[in-house]
């Protein structure tokens, strides 16, 4: 009988300390720097929401929806300090945070994302000098786009996204990440390690005031990184590669780098800054 009470005990304290674990899935956290192979230029985990399991299904539920992270909140706070680290280092920043705001995508998105994941991970593989990084989750970084958006996203509790041609930011929420002509002659998608170059990145927008400046923090699936090239031709030529370099940092570390495949970008939060 006492060995009974003792068990039932020993259930109870187990599932208390179950109860008090914190959840994990909204935290977001950005760990090491490698060596200039592509074996992780700083990389962030979580779900692929930026935000809880039951916030994934109503997402899911009502698709392309967003929600504004209030003054305060905890993952709020952590985006405004990964993007004022780097903007106290550019000349060319904006410093002034209107709104934080999390992207709910669609397990549709979700899973283009997880499958091309895989693709870069087998053909990793299949490699005969093995990229660990590449293998383990397809070098998976923490990078930064810059862009516009031209509506009243996440003010005032709207969450739904416009059809304008003007929002860039809600078009790529909607059909996803696109390649710019002009940049790199549209060999991939432009991102940045640091919000202070993606911002300065940004297309002028003078003379448009419904139309701001925007950061979105997005998971990329970098792969295999191949180093800059003054002279893009000489990549069509070579095979394997998932990702070009354009400019490399302090420490090796990949300042700019195109992503040669759209489906390697997940957005999970937007930072609308201030005109």
């Amino acid at each position: 009988m006492e060995g009974g009470k003792q068990g039932k005990k020993k259930q109870q304290q187990q599932q208390g300390k179950e109860n008090s674990k914190p959840n994990v899935w909204c935290e977001l956290k950005i760990t090491g720097y490698g060596p200039f192979d592509g074996s992780g230029f700083g990389t962030v985990s979580g779900n692929a929401n930026g935000g809880h399991e039951d916030e994934a299904k109503r997402g899911e539920e009502s698709a392309f929806v967003v929600t504004e992270l209030v003054e305060g909140d905890s993952s709020r706070k952590i985006v405004e300090i990964i993007c004022r680290t780097n903007w106290m280092k550019s000349e060319n920043h904006c410093g002034r945070i209107e709104r934080v705001l999390k992207v709910h995508n669609t397990q549709k998105t979700i899973a283009r994302f997880e499958e091309y994941r895989e693709m870069v991970k087998i053909k990793a593989s299949k490699l005969p000098k093995k990229h660990p990084r590449c293998i383990a989750d397809g070098n998976e970084l923490l990078r930064f786009y810059g862009t516009t958006v031209a509506c009243s996203l996440g003010i005032d509790g709207s969450s739904s996204l416009c059809v304008s041609g003007k929002c860039c930011v809600c078009r790529i929420i909607r059909h996803g990440f696109y390649t710019k002509k002009e940049i790199k002659s549209g060999v991939g998608v432009f991102t940045s390690s640091t919000s202070g170059r993606a911002f300065e990145g940004i297309e002028s927008i003078d003379g448009d005031p419904s139309i701001k400046k925007a950061l979105i923090v997005c998971r990329v699936i970098a792969g295999r990184v191949h180093r800059p090239l003054e002279n893009l031709q000489e990549l069509a030529g070579q095979t394997g590669f998932d990702s070009l370099a354009g400019k490399v940092g302090l420490y090796s570390s990949i300042e700019e780098l195109y992503l040669l495949n759209p489906r390697a970008l997940l957005p999970c939060f937007v930072v609308i800054c201030k005109s």
